[in-house]
């Protein structure tokens, strides 16, 4: 399972709209990856009910929440350090609770209230309807856990609130759990097997938010490829599923069919993808509608057969040239962008230029790079070896870095002189007289703001372009307006 991570939103505190009646206050804060900040939104529209509003100064707080992520050492240390400054906001603020919910309280379980002494509270990603029972615990004085992980839950029947929200762009969760076991990836312990939500319920959420405003949404799952709603159940045990089940099941293509349609003038993103469960049904289907985004994340982690075997990945290097050539033949101006992970244990020299020859194949727009990092509890952390010198690491991650530069200015520069759709999100972070949106490809377009706002798609001719933005001016709105 693969965890897109943007690290401009770590630790990001989150506020929504004053509940009236509601007297207590609740600092809700989020690391890790876009699941996480999903869940949060779950997380607050849940304790909403119970009469908590948020807040955005911690001193305030009856209940402070943290979200955690145990995808690499440095984010569980991160978390750790944040508690031992709630600890001495505490003691100007002795009545304050402090949770942990995510990724870390399942890894850890009861450890977590014998190691951080001012938890009270630990809930895993399954357990958040739970939390009034959990909170009516720790009211009484007593410290409060549940990190059962569940085979059917996936917070459909809950209308996430939108946390700091631009009223522009939402996710919207449709899987959760995974049955990949990467020997790398710590996901299928913390939130459990596989399962899919309701369709109906995904599609009244994506109608319910364009009725709010919204103009673009990212369908997410630690795999989305894999999502199959046959009635309710794990995707593991389809196999067991009545005739009529299996013939009125929906797979992710047509998930993706019903979503462009529902809402045609609607962009529509997903994140994230396997290699060995993409099938050319969805790449044909994004092909299909226009408001389906040209953009792919595709996660490939090594580009040597040994490395990708010991990781557990289903996949070949071949197999993974193959799809990519497929996608590019049906759709010609597709983006796609990489995690790949540095050093995996006994990783050679020979390994490592696999790596860099595969990215020279592909010449991916961007991607998300790390040196390897053991997570306990995982196959690898518990069975190899991590004995790639962390001096090596970094310089191969170095020259994976610097590789990817190179090709992400490859990528950008092949947009100069084109005409583009792009979506405007907010002000560009270097320039208040410019908007900052997104083409469908994903990358940051930036132009002057001139009479546009927020919300609209607009026609921008591009200009120039470093190895991450292009630059350009509107020529008119797109008719997607």
């Amino acid at each position: 399972m693969e965890k897109i991570i943007d690290e401009d939103k770590q630790g990001a505190s989150l506020i929504l709209d004053q509940k009236k009646g509601n007297q207590k206050k609740l600092f809700i804060e989020s690391y890790g990856c876009q699941m996480n900040f999903s869940d949060s939104e779950i997380v607050a529209s849940i304790l909403s009910e119970q009469g908590y509003n948020t807040t955005q100064k911690l001193e305030d707080a009856d209940l402070v929440l943290v979200n955690t992520c145990s995808i690499r050492d440095k984010a569980e240390q991160t978390v750790r350090k944040r508690l031992k400054y709630y600890d001495k906001v505490k003691v100007k603020n002795p009545n304050m609770k402090v949770g942990v919910l995510g990724c870390m309280a399942e890894r850890l379980k009861t450890k977590f209230l014998e190691e951080e002494k001012i938890v009270d509270l630990v809930v895993g990603p399954d357990a958040y309807k739970d939390l009034p029972n959990l909170l009516s615990e720790v009211e009484e004085g007593r410290d409060a856990i549940n990190v059962i992980l569940s085979k059917e839950e996936t917070y459909g029947d809950i209308s996430p609130v939108r946390l700091n929200s631009n009223g522009i762009s939402a996710f919207v969760s449709i899987t959760r759990g995974c049955d990949n076991m990467c020997t790398f990836c710590v996901v299928p312990f913390t939130r459990g097997r596989e399962r899919s939500r309701d369709p109906q319920s995904i599609i009244e959420e994506v109608n319910d938010l364009w009725a709010k405003g919204y103009k673009e949404i990212t369908l997410l799952g630690q795999n989305v490829d894999s999502y199959l709603w046959y009635g309710g159940g794990l995707k593991k045990d389809f196999d067991k599923a009545s005739e009529l089940q299996k013939a009125t099941a929906v797979n992710f293509a047509k998930l993706l069919e019903l979503c462009a349609k529902a809402q045609p003038k609607m962009r529509f993103r997903f994140s994230t993808s396997n290699p060995q469960d993409m099938t050319l049904d969805v790449i044909e289907t994004m092909a299909a509608y226009r408001n389906i985004c040209n953009y792919i994340h595709l996660p490939v982690q090594s580009g040597s057969d040994r490395i990708l075997r010991e990781m557990n990945r289903l996949h070949t290097r071949e197999e993974y040239f193959e799809l990519i050539d497929n996608i590019r033949s049906i759709i010609p101006d597709v983006a796609i962008s990489q995690d790949m992970i540095s050093g995996f244990p006994t990783e050679t020299e020979e390994d490592h230029k696999d790596t860099l020859s595969l990215m020279e194949y592909v010449k991916y727009d961007f991607g998300f790079m790390f040196a390897y990092s053991e997570r306990p509890g995982t196959l690898a952390g518990r069975k190899m070896e991590d004995d790639v010198p962390a001096e090596v690491k970094q310089r191969r991650l170095n020259e994976i870095q610097d590789l990817q530069r190179k090709h992400s200015h490859y990528r950008t520069k092949g947009h100069v002189g084109k005409i583009e759709e792009v979506l405007i999100e907010k002000s560009s972070k270097r320039s208040d007289l410019q908007w900052a949106g997104r083409n469908s490809q994903n990358t940051v377009v930036v132009f002057p703001k001139e009479h546009y706002k927020p919300g609209d798609f607009v026609n921008v001719k591009i200009l120039d372009c470093t190895s991450a933005t292009l630059i350009g001016e509107a020529v008119g709105y797109s008719e997607n307006n």
